[in-house]
């Protein structure tokens, strides 16, 4: 049977580094770095895109 998606620990784990890349981008840990606002963003954009992928693949049946 399948958890939905807010049970699984892939989807904890993805909110989390979610929050932690959008706080990077936000100024929250370090102040005008430019590289640390682009990571942040691009943790935060990965992250989210990884688990929509393997929650499609779940769905699927191909995980």
């Amino acid at each position: 049977m399948m958890k939905p998606g807010y049970k699984t620990t892939e989807f904890w784990m993805t909110a989390m580094a979610a929050v932690v890349g959008l706080l990077m981008a936000s100024d929250l840990f370090v102040s005008d770095s430019v590289w640390t606002k682009a990571l942040g963003l691009a943790a935060a954009g990965l992250a989210s895109a990884g688990y929509a992928v393997s929650r499609g693949m779940v769905k699927r049946g191909g995980a």
